[in-house]
């Protein structure tokens, strides 16, 4: 659901942005409300199916998990059959990030069209908060991927750390992270890390 919601920042963001004029008539209450309801229901659509690819397969080898809750690229190394469809099921994870991808490039194109560097800069501003968010959700889950696929015989603990950072890094970091371009709470951050006033 997670990536649903920043898919759909992304687009404020690249409306805000590319067609600054239009974003009224663009992303109108009925259309929010609209696109809420579809990462809800996208959400729901893609979760849903997860257990029932999964009890199709049978599990022969030792059905301890390397993470400290259920997974699925964790779950998908243990049984003993084919898990092609698994696998594939699991690129509609990829989709989402490919279009924030998409609009953060075509918005970094409408920035560098822009004549005034200050302009471009405040322009720039206005996503940062949003990038942040979408650096924080998926860094770690690519982390997690890496290590699922790439460190089979790197230690248990290596591969629980990465889970519980995956799992709770960015909830923690989300609140500062939309909350720290407020001056007050920027300054009193500040104040409490650096023992300054910024």
């Amino acid at each position: 659901m997670e990536s649903g919601i920043l898919l759909a920042m992304s687009f404020d963001r690249y409306v805000a942005i590319c067609n600054p004029l239009r974003y009224a008539t663009v992303l109108t209450d009925a259309r929010v409300v609209r696109m809420g309801m579809s990462v809800i229901i996208r959400s729901f659509c893609i979760v849903f199916p997860m257990p029932f690819l999964l009890k199709r397969l049978s599990f022969c080898k030792a059905n301890v998990l390397s993470h400290a809750y259920c997974l699925h690229p964790d779950l998908i190394h243990l049984p003993c059959e084919d898990t092609t469809i698994n696998s594939m099921y699991g690129l509609f994870f990829g989709l989402d990030s490919a279009l924030i991808l998409l609009s953060y490039v075509l918005i970094l194109h409408a920035v560098l069209a822009i004549a005034s560097r200050e302009e471009r800069l405040k322009t720039l501003n206005t996503c940062v908060s949003h990038i942040c968010a979408v650096l924080i959700f998926y860094v770690p889950m690519v982390g997690v991927s890496m290590v699922a696929r790439y460190g089979k015989h790197a230690p248990r603990y290596v591969h629980t750390l990465m889970s519980l950072v995956y799992l709770f890094v960015p909830p923690m970091l989300n609140p500062v992270i939309y909350s720290i371009k407020t001056k007050e709470i920027r300054r009193r951050l500040c104040k409490i890390l650096l023992g300054t006033k910024f």
